[in-house]
């Protein structure tokens, strides 16, 4: 059975739906994309006589998986993607409505679960967050950054109960095949230590875990008002950890070498600008001082850390470019 004939046809999924979103009916109008590997598909429902036109369902089933598009079919890594969607579902029942409009995500109406099949119904963010974009410019850049900014200061210091303990899809301790193709001798020797730095650090919050720019969705400047918004997608790999996971991972995702060289310092300035300002709003009783200056230590490491990941999957990956090399000779060095 396919995944969109179980969307379609499994008659306690559609009587849940109906249920939880008041509908009279539903129809599917579009798959919006598959899952990694094959693990089933996010459609877009169109609902009949509910306040909520549209809905958008994260259908995930786990025995459907027979391939991995980078040939890393395992157990390890069937297992790892098992954990990652009970996570998900975890992180909308139980986390996601600490989100505020600073760092907005789709509201969870409901989940179900029957057998292998799972599935999540989310507000569709298209009503208000209809534009993907593939390239950014620097403004652009800094609204994500302030969305990652609201969203560390809100969890900071929280346990990550119910997600992963360590957040991020390549962290160290699941990727362990990946660890073992690593060519490069010295990264090899002292990723567990780089591991260790960033786990034991001070200030801990919880971060998105896959803060890449697929998955922001923007604002329409000509029908939204005010400044540009954006809110994000995807708490597979959500869990605990220092934020400047995130903010190497995005600055990565969407910059070039030459990029990431250019702006740094005024990113990551613009970054812990609006973070004190989250604190603060907060009221988390903290040393910011203290915790700027910690992470701002952890971000070289944070970039170092990805690259160790990247070189053991992908040693081709666009992302291992000059600025991410220069970064692992310098950290690799000071150790």
């Amino acid at each position: 059975m396919n995944i969109s004939a179980i969307n379609e046809l499994n008659p306690n999924f559609k009587k849940h739906l109906l249920k939880v979103t008041q509908s009279s009916d539903c129809e599917e109008i579009e798959i919006i994309q598959t899952l990694w590997s094959g693990y089933g598909t996010i459609a877009r429902y169109k609902l009949h006589d509910s306040v909520h036109k549209t809905v958008v369902v994260k259908c995930i089933a786990l025995d459907q998986s027979n391939t991995h598009p980078r040939g890393w079919n395992t157990n390890l890594s069937h297992e790892r993607k098992v954990k990652s969607y009970q996570v998900e579902t975890h992180w909308y029942e139980k986390w996601n409505e600490q989100c505020t409009e600073a760092c907005r995500t789709p509201i969870c109406l409901g989940s179900y679960t029957e057998g292998e099949n799972q599935w999540i119904i989310l507000e569709d963010l298209n009503t208000h967050y209809p534009l993907r974009k593939q390239e950014l410019g620097i403004d652009e850049v800094k609204v994500c950054l302030q969305w990652l900014a609201h969203f560390h200061a809100t969890f900071l210091h929280q346990k990550p109960i119910g997600l992963w303990e360590t957040g991020t899809y390549w962290h160290l301790e699941t990727r362990p095949y990946e660890f073992e193709k690593i060519e490069h001798a010295d990264l090899k020797a002292k990723a567990h230590e780089i591991d260790s730095i960033l786990n034991q650090c001070s200030y801990q919050t919880i971060v998105h875990g896959d803060a890449k720019l697929a998955n922001f969705c923007f604002s329409d400047p000509l029908t939204s008002q005010g400044d540009p918004r954006v809110a994000a997608v995807d708490f597979q790999y959500v869990g605990g950890g220092c934020g400047m996971k995130d903010v190497a991972y995005f600055l990565g995702s969407c910059l070039s070498s030459s990029a990431c060289e250019r702006y740094e310092n005024e990113l990551l300035g613009f970054y812990f600008s609006v973070l004190q300002k989250a604190v603060a709003s907060a009221q988390k009783n903290i040393n910011f001082n203290a915790l700027e200056q910690e992470w701002r230590t952890m971000y070289p490491i944070a970039c170092t850390d990805f690259t160790r990941f990247l070189l053991g999957w992908m040693p081709t990956h666009q992302k291992i470019n000059n600025y991410n090399r220069r970064i692992m000779g310098a950290v690799l060095t000071s150790m």
